[in-house]
């Protein structure tokens, strides 16, 4: 069985949300801060360094 990565992240962004309750300001931070980092110089660097 394969599931599509977009639904995967979908449903572990709605079961953290309503199982941990963290507040919208942390979970806007997170996701702006993730996609500025994305785009960034850094990016190869953090890739590098996960992989």
């Amino acid at each position: 069985m394969q599931v599509p990565l977009w639904l995967a992240l979908l449903v572990v962004g709605y079961l953290g949300v309503k199982l941990i309750r963290p507040p919208v300001w942390l979970i806007a931070v997170v996701l702006l801060g993730g996609f500025l980092l994305a785009d960034s110089v850094l990016a190869p660097a953090i890739n590098a360094l996960v992989k």
